[in-house]
């Protein structure tokens, strides 16, 4: 299996500072992506597939199910059978309000918001439940990658 180094991405932490942050770090992490789509346009579906083809130990969430080159997409975070140790929203913002929820009772640590699925409500919320939250940063700078 090829293993793609990622490039390096910023973290917006609680105190609004930026740190540098390596993808290395997440090589370890089960990774639920929630919003995977079937259509290769979508950047649920580019997430998913980087992180699948990087050899990264992803699970797939969509709504409607499925497969998403050649792996099971679940319905819900539950639905996967483990707990990840990290999810990431490539959804609106209402829906990562809810996903947060999921996560509280899951008992998940870390929530990486793609530009465009976070709020301040949802980060505000997800802090408040002790959760870990990256947002206004995509997981997969553009490096040439995309």
């Amino acid at each position: 299996m090829l293993f793609i180094e990622l490039p390096k991405v910023w973290r917006q932490n609680d105190t609004g500072i930026t740190n540098e942050r390596t993808m290395k770090e997440l090589r370890d992490k089960v990774i639920a992506v929630v919003g995977v789509s079937h259509r290769p346009e979508k950047y649920g579906y580019k997430i998913f597939r980087d992180l699948y083809n990087a050899g990264y130990r992803v699970h797939g969430v969509y709504v409607r199910g499925g497969e998403v080159l050649g792996q099971k997409m679940h319905k819900t975070i539950k639905d996967i059978g483990i707990v990840p140790d990290m999810v990431i929203t490539v959804v609106p913002f209402e829906v990562t309000e809810r996903i947060i929820e999921e996560c509280k009772i899951l008992g998940i640590k870390e929530i990486w918001m793609q530009p465009g699925s976070e709020s301040p409500a949802a980060i505000e919320k997800a802090k408040s439940y002790g959760i870990s939250v990256t947002h206004n940063a995509c997981i997969m700078i553009d490096k040439g990658m995309w």
